[in-house]
């Protein structure tokens, strides 16, 4: 696993550092497929905690598996072994529901052969909201073909409220995002004429 260990404010000890690197190896033990781990680490002051050591893990795996955790404590070796215990829960998490959805996707397929029968998607138009008064932050991601539901899947894993994906069956990029009812909605752009 490729480790990258990143202070936004102060230095990380040669202590320190060889503590994450521990904690994030043991996480091998529950995922082996994870390719690359980002620590961010930072030092705050809160007017009613003190001093605040925030750690930020982004695990990223293969098939485009990404994994994020974030924990807080007045320890940063306290926050390291907090996040640590996040993300092995999401990691036995997510190979539960990835052994299941294999198991059923197969038992579909079968199913499908059988009857030579092809579902068709249905396309759910968002509700525009408006843009927001400035841009804090720039991610770039490597898009790797998925089904909705593993869509679905990462954007829980992530915590986020929309997933970005290349749908597998449609073959387009495709929009993934959580509605107000709780259920999902995807936008599938199409081109003008």
């Amino acid at each position: 696993m490729e480790l990258l260990i990143k202070s936004r404010n102060g230095k990380v000890s040669d202590r320190q550092r060889q503590h994450i690197e521990e904690k994030l190896a043991k996480l091998e033990r529950y995922m082996d497929q994870i390719k690359s781990a980002v620590v961010e680490v930072r030092s705050e002051t809160q007017r009613n905690a003190g001093e605040v050591h925030r750690v930020q893990v982004t695990l990223t795996g293969e098939h485009g598996v990404i994994l994020r955790a974030e924990e807080q404590s007045s320890d940063l070796y306290g926050a390291v072994d907090e996040v640590q215990s996040v993300l092995q829960r999401q990691i036995k998490r997510y190979k539960e529901k990835y052994w299941r959805r294999e198991r059923q996707r197969r038992e579909i397929d079968r199913t499908a052969a059988a009857l030579d029968v092809t579902e068709q998607s249905t396309v759910v138009v968002a509700d525009e909201e408006p843009p927001p008064t400035r841009l804090i932050r720039t991610k770039q991601f490597t898009m790797r073909p998925m089904f909705v539901d593993d869509a679905i899947e990462q954007m829980e894993l992530l915590g986020h409220n929309f997933f970005v994906f290349q749908d597998a069956e449609a073959n387009r990029v495709s929009v993934l995002y959580r509605r107000r009812d709780g259920d999902y909605g995807l936008i599938v752009p199409e081109h003008a004429d």
